[in-house]
């Protein structure tokens, strides 16, 4: 990374070492164009920056970036760059990580308990970037040394080229479907159903401990896909990494199914009978959650690590069990996607209980990709819209997972994109434990 110069001359005042530039070469790109700022009182500067006062002290200088495009992922990242011919830190500025945490929870409570409890909590000058922060104790999955927001997929400028269209636009909701769908869960018939069942419950168990949910956190595990209630509530922050980790996964297994399906049916000589289209447009439309919820936040890399070992053990488990036993597998879709409508109606739940102050800013904008991507009316681009939006198509997996799950895996048609002669096509929003071979065919 090329290191950036960073020169102090706000507020009228020069630091003795105005004569020496820091070399900052770790700091994010958004603040490349920042300055060191001393100042004697506290004040809000351009771009939404807080600059707080602190005691005179000229070993060191350190800069914390809270803002991480509205929600904050983590402890608040700390990296020391001494000026030219400075000592290293020491003392009080060797505790200035855990003083800064602090000031992070200070920070989440608004500009103005910032501003009046800042001199005690740091030690030396910093430029605090305040945004709409949601802190939290543990550094959970985020620990890049300067976490910040950035564009993960810009559109590619090209000469002839307007606007790419998505390949399956979304088929859409109305909000008397979204609001009516519930946790719901399809009690195991033999051994095949409760072993996916099983499998789901041990990664369920996982990725609560991976994510740093703590036991006050947890819902009643004797309904543990249908409770929503917990004695805490989870954070802005703990809820992306969640969402992030869970649709990752999600968006494997109907890419296998489709693949093996579409080469199967390459081998055989036959049609498919429509399962391909439908396994194909559900990986893709759990690939659109992920990319919604990649705009609020960037993951550290201990979790893009996790993600890449997750998503190569996961993609060669479902290669090898949908050879052996499709009918499996698409159980066990069904019962992740229980656990993923349980986990959008418990944040729904939260939001609704005014736990999550962020998401209910009225000032809060949701990602223009999700808004196209849905179509979302104006007066329903609020969060909670969003997740809303987002659990009815887990509802959508839900339900016709479970049902391809209860049918002829080699002759059967796909229910779901077949004309009846004397029905409507079924709806498997509305049908959590999926149709019976029987109501279908």
């Amino acid at each position: 990374m090329t290191k950036t110069r960073f020169w102090p001359d706000f507020c009228g005042g020069h630091h003795p070492h105005a004569a020496h530039a820091a070399h900052l070469d770790f700091l994010p790109v958004h603040l490349r164009a920042s300055r060191i700022a001393y100042c004697q009182q506290p004040q809000l500067g351009a771009q939404g920056i807080l600059l707080i006062p602190a005691p005179a002290v000229r070993e060191s200088i350190f800069v914390m970036d809270l803002a991480v495009g509205g929600v904050w992922m983590g402890t608040p990242p700390i990296r020391w760059a001494n000026l030219p011919g400075d000592a290293e830190p020491s003392g009080v500025h060797a505790n200035a990580s855990r003083q800064a945490a602090q000031l992070g929870k200070a920070a989440a409570l608004g500009f103005a308990r910032t501003a009046s409890s800042s001199s005690s909590l740091l030690g030396c000058p910093a430029i605090l970037r305040a945004g709409c922060v949601a802190s939290q104790r543990h550094r959970l999955f985020s620990s890049t040394p300067a976490t910040h927001l950035r564009d993960f997929f810009p559109v590619k400028e090209t000469p002839h080229i307007q606007k790419t269209q998505p390949a399956w636009p979304h088929h859409g909701h109305t909000y008397e479907e979204m609001v009516s769908v519930v946790p719901a869960h399809r009690e195991p018939r033999g051994f095949g159903d409760w072993m996916a069942w099983k499998i789901v419950r041990v990664a369920r168990w996982c990725m609560d401990k991976a994510t740093g949910m703590d036991r006050e956190q947890q819902v009643d595990k004797k309904h543990p896909t249908t409770a929503i209630v917990a004695q805490k509530p989870l954070t802005e922050a703990q809820w992306l990494v969640r969402f992030i980790f869970l649709e990752s996964i999600a968006g494997v297994p109907g890419m296998v199914g489709g693949m093996l399906r579409h080469l199967g049916s390459l081998r055989r000589m036959k049609r498919d009978n429509g399962w391909i289209e439908t396994l194909l447009e559900e990986s893709y439309n759990e690939r659109m959650h992920l990319l919604t919820f990649m705009k609020m936040c960037e993951p550290g890399w201990f979790m893009k690590t996790m993600i890449i070992g997750a998503q190569g053990v996961f993609f060669n488990s479902l290669f090898v069990s949908y050879l052996i036993s499709p009918k499996i597998v698409h159980r066990f879709v069904g019962y992740l996607e229980e656990e993923a409508v349980h986990t959008y109606t418990r944040c729904i739940k939260e939001i609704e209980d005014d736990n999550l102050p962020k998401w209910n800013d009225p000032k809060f904008r949701i990602p223009d990709i999700a808004i196209q991507y849905w179509r979302m009316p104006e007066e329903h681009r609020t969060m909670k819209d969003l997740i809303l939006y987002i659990r009815a198509d887990e509802a959508v997996h839900r339900g016709v997972n479970h049902t391809l799950g209860n049918l002829n895996q080699a002759d059967d048609p796909n229910p779901f994109v077949s004309e009846f002669k004397d029905r409507e096509p079924p709806k498997p929003a509305l049908k959590p434990s999926g149709y019976e071979r029987v109501d279908v065919i």
